[in-house]
Order: C-alpha cells, then structure tokens, then sequence
C-alpha cells in the first residue's frame, strides 16, 4: 500500500503521520520540544531540538512505510530561521511568531509612515508577529551577520524552508505562497518578494528562498535508504483550511493549537480587512488561489498548558473538561490572555495576562471557565470584525488539541449563536498536508477532494439561555481598561 506523509511541525511538537488514499492515518508519532523565554515577550526555540523532533517522528514512519508516494510539509508560519549558506548552522535561535521583541521597531516603521505601504502590498499589519522585522533583529543583534548577509553568505527561511534545506543538505531552498505571504515581504497581488519591502525592512534579497504554489515539485531527498519526493508545502493555518475543505468562499475554520487561528475563505478576489483582520493567501492548489481573512489569537493551548504546568490545577491537559463550568458560569471571575500580547482584531503587543474578579470565593473551576470564556469571546469579536468587512460565514468546522474537549466545543456553540462542525480526526492541519502532497504527486484530483463528503462529523447546536451579553460587554470593557493601560 502507497501512502502520503504530513510532517507538520507545530510551535510546540513535531507530529508526523503517513496516510492511505482515502485520508485515513497507517501511522502516527508525536514528539513535545521546549520553548525558550529569554526575556519578557521574547520566545525561541533551539533549531537543532526542533530538527531532532522532525527526524524523531519522521524515522519511524519512514520504516513502517514501504511505499511512500510523496511526502508533505506544514509548519508553523512565521517562525524566523537565518543560517549560514556553506554549513547550513543556524546563526542564531529560531525567533517564534508569538515574539514581541521587535515591537519598538514597528511602532518606529508606523511613525515613519510604512504601515499603509505594508498592509496595501501584503495584507498584514506592521506587527512584531510576521517575520520581516524578526530578520532584521537577527542582522542587527548577532555579530557580523549584517556583513555576512550583505555579501550573499545567509539564508533566511520559515520554519518548511528551513527544513527542506536541512533534509536536502542544502540542495532545496524553497518555500511556498502560502509561508512567503506571512512574511510582510511578499507582495500577496503580484505574487513575488516586493523590492520596495525589502528596502523598508533592509533585507537583502539574495536570502530569500524561491517562492512556489502549494503542491510544486520541490524536490527530494534521502533519508533511512528512501528517495522521498515533497509534493506539497503549506503554512498550517492554511493546510488547516485545506483539511477542513473549506474550498467555497464564505467557509471557515478554526484551528486551536497553542494559538487559535479563523481563516475564512473568501474567493479570487483579495479583500482588504478595515477590522483588523488579516488577508492572505489561502492556498495554490491545481490553479486554484483563493484567499482568506484570518483572524489571529496568540493564546489558545498555551492558557491550557500554563494552568496545567505553573498553576498546577490538573496533571493531564484532557482533564481541563472537568474544571469547565458546563453552562459557562465563572462567578464573576474574568480573563485576558495576554501572554505575549492580544491578536485581532485588537493588535495590541504590550498588553499581559491578568484575571479580574476573584474573591476569596473563587475555585478552580471558576478561574479555568473565565479563561475558556476568554478564547471564546476572543473568537466572537473576529467573528464581529468579519461581519463588518462584509463576510458572511456560512459554516465554521474547528480542529486542534482543543476540538475534543466536548465542554468547549458546546459553549463555544452557545455564545456564537451557531452550530460548530468537528470533524472525526481534530487533525486537520495533517490531513491538508496530506492533501497537498496528494495533489503534487496526482494521488487525486482536486475535484475527488471537492466531491467527498464529510462523514461522522459531530454537530454542536446552540442551547438557548446559556450565553449572557452582559458578561461578553463586562470582559471587553476589562480588555479596554488593561489597553489604555498600556498606551
């Protein structure tokens, strides 16, 4: 049996899974990484550890795969890697897209009058979250990589560049429309690095990886005794959408990893966001280019994984289920999740977590619904921000490590006012993976993947009675206060 292989490679952990034709998993490994915190706002990870845990999964699916048809790559987007282009060593720590360091530098490039220039060409705020600044930091900050990028000698990528460059040995330097268009370099209209960008940003363009569509040939490489030919690259939120099948305009997903990620697709004609939202490439399949709206949030499973590793409130994140109030009631307590700044549509990177509320009455269960309700109004305000651009969401299916938890999944219901899809596998950024390298390698058609029929999908109805405006308008006047706080 012939199968395709997702290597999707998460802010987190690395997962690789192979698939048959039908899209169901032969085989499956998961490998957790640490992140670094150096500095308030700051989050890097060690690219060697990140490399182990791609090779860690990857080997042992490779040997349980006799036949391979193509292999693809989704990963996590903006992530900034620069190497040296002989050795191919990282000259410095990947910077995470969750990274704030470079918040002095936008606001300098907003006051200089770029921002307008930017959002126009690529559809992106001028945010410490893309990478075109994070380049910038590392040329300016490691010593003699301004000299050495200057002469040609560096190469920077997002995370999929960086790991065809790695398992090629440097005979792959590629990315695809998807990745590039995160960047705040590319030019999501005439589809190319932009010139004019690039001098704003002061990168040189002899380090930017060749840009192609989603599911090119982008080439091969050896590993375990196998030839393996990558079929398919594409940034996750955006294999997401693919895996969710959300091929018609007005379909949307949302994807909840360690942040949680809507993208709603809105057809062959670009739509400028005046709410905040982003517009991007939704994805380049057999000359298919549609693109999407995405709303950001910068905190979804890590609120999970901080109350669960530093607060200590339950051993496993599964558990999280028994400390959500069913009906969503919080006693008053409330949260933003502001680790690392707050997303869309607010873009606000100064802003930090904190709870409101809390008596000597307050539990657990309290403090774990407040946060929970949090995401969930987060995902109502970018839900508003759509409405204001003009986009009518027609059906919104989610995925990620949060989709199975049953509690979330019908109180998010609840307070959208809207049935919520879940598919049988959360793992729909694999799965669009999967998807593009089928594609690149003719495994099926486009057309095959537009004709199935989702089967076994759970159904979340709205109750009626559970969801109270006055908590939504008491938890966004609090984002407010903590705002103006920060200005």
């Amino acid at each position: 049996m012939s199968v395709l292989i997702a290597i999707d490679q998460g802010t987190s952990s690395t997962r690789t899974v192979a698939y048959d034709k039908d899209l169901n998993i032969v085989y499956s490994e998961q490998q957790e990484y640490s992140l670094q915190y150096p500095q308030d706002g700051w989050v890097e990870i060690d690219p060697l550890e990140l490399m182990q845990s791609v090779y860690g999964t990857l080997d042992p699916v490779l040997n349980s795969c006799p036949q391979i048809t193509g292999v693809g790559i989704t990963n996590q987007r903006e992530t900034t890697l620069v190497w040296d282009a002989d050795s191919g060593e990282p000259i410095y720590n990947a910077i995470v897209w969750q990274d704030r360091r470079t918040a002095d530098e936008c606001l300098r490039l907003k006051e200089a009058g770029f921002e307008k220039s930017i959002k126009t060409k690529t559809g992106l705020l001028l945010d410490p979250y893309f990478s075109a600044t994070k380049i910038s930091w590392i040329l300016d900050n490691v010593q003699g990589a301004r000299a050495k990028a200057d002469k040609g000698k560096l190469r920077f990528g997002t995370v999929d560049t960086f790991l065809l460059w790695q398992l090629s040995e440097g005979s792959i330097f590629k990315t695809d429309v998807t990745n590039a268009s995160r960047t705040n370099i590319y030019n999501i209209h005439a589809k190319e690095w932009d010139d004019d960008l690039l001098k704003i940003f002061n990168v040189p363009r002899s380090m930017l990886p060749e840009v192609h569509a989603s599911d090119a040939s982008f080439g091969m490489f050896e590993r375990n005794n196998k030839n393996l030919k990558i079929t398919g690259v594409i940034g996750d939120q955006q294999s997401a959408l693919v895996g969710q099948r959300c091929f018609e305009p007005g379909e949307m997903k949302a994807t909840f990893g360690t942040g949680c990620f809507l993208m709603v697709n809105t057809g062959q004609e670009s739509k400028d966001s005046s709410s905040g939202l982003l517009n991007t490439l939704g994805y380049q399949l057999s000359g298919h280019s549609p693109y999407a709206l995405e709303g950001s949030i910068f905190s979804a499973g890590t609120i999970i994984q901080w109350m669960r590793d530093n607060m200590k409130f339950f051993a496993d994140s599964s558990d999280s289920i028994d400390f959500l109030s069913l009906d969503g009631n919080s006693n008053g307590v409330m949260f933003v999740p502001g680790f690392t700044g707050i997303g869309a549509p607010h873009w606000n990177s100064e802003i930090r977590a904190a709870f409101y509320g809390i008596t000597r009455d307050t539990t657990q269960i309290d403090m774990v619904t407040a946060a929970f309700k949090a995401l969930i109004y987060q995902v109502m305000d970018i839900k508003d921000a759509l409405g204001k651009d003009g986009i009518e969401v027609k059906n919104l299916s989610i995925d990620g490590g949060m989709a199975a938890n049953t509690g979330f999944c019908q109180l998010l219901a609840d307070c959208l006012g809207q049935e919520v899809r879940v598919p049988p596998s959360t793992e729909s950024t694999a799965i669009g993976a999967a998807i593009t390298a089928g594609l690149g390698s003719n495994f099926f058609s486009f057309k095959e993947l537009q004709e199935q029929d989702s089967d076994n999908v759970t159904i979340y109805k709205p109750r009626q009675e559970i969801f109270k405006s006055d908590d939504l308008e008491r938890w966004r006047k609090f984002l407010r206060v903590l705002m103006n706080a920060y200005n």
